[in-house]
């Protein structure tokens, strides 16, 4: 063995920042128990459409569809939090309301293309945590730039799976919106 040899460093030691958001279609199961397939994938087809469009306005990845709902990626938390105000607007008066959940933070990008970290399980128990309607968002994640979103402090809040008490928002477009 050579003496300039130094065994490969995992590919997993080295995070990248990401931002994350999940986006749910509030009571999908319900819609599609009362109003049958063909509704559901009608739905499902203006769902998928208006988030696409959304996404690509605001420079935003659509990592995974998870049936009624998605998966977001961006490097910076600005265009992902504002692609999904947008994206909560536009689902004001549709069939089905959006919920949503926001993080941001160092992750491990694994076999390049998926992520593991706090910030995506933070952003995926908001969504379940969120209402009808609402989106929830890490407080850390609102910054000045995000000049077509307000922030409402919503305070401290216990999150499954989370040792300590994380504070969060409630977003909602704002007056440039």
């Amino acid at each position: 063995m050579s003496a300039d040899y130094e065994p490969a460093t995992s590919p997993y030691e080295h995070r990248v920042e990401r931002s994350f958001a999940f986006i749910d279609l509030s009571g999908f199961t319900r819609y599609t128990d009362q109003q049958g397939d063909g509704a559901a994938v009608e739905v499902l087809t203006d769902f998928r459409s208006r988030v696409r469009e959304i996404a690509a306005r605001r420079g935003v990845r659509i990592a995974k569809w998870l049936g009624d709902g998605a998966m977001l990626v961006a490097v910076d938390p600005e265009p992902l939090t504002e692609a999904i105000v947008d994206m909560e607007s536009a689902f004001e008066g549709a069939p089905l309301p959006l919920r949503a959940g926001l993080s941001s933070g160092p992750v491990i990008l694994f076999e390049g293309d998926d992520y593991i970290g706090a910030a995506v399980n933070l952003a995926a128990r908001l969504c379940t945590k969120a209402e009808p309607g609402e989106v929830l968002a890490t407080a850390s994640m609102i910054s000045s730039l995000m000049v077509n979103t307000e922030a409402t402090p919503i305070g401290d809040h216990a999150i499954q799976g989370f040792a300590n008490p994380v504070e969060l928002v409630r977003l909602h477009g704002g007056d440039g919106a």
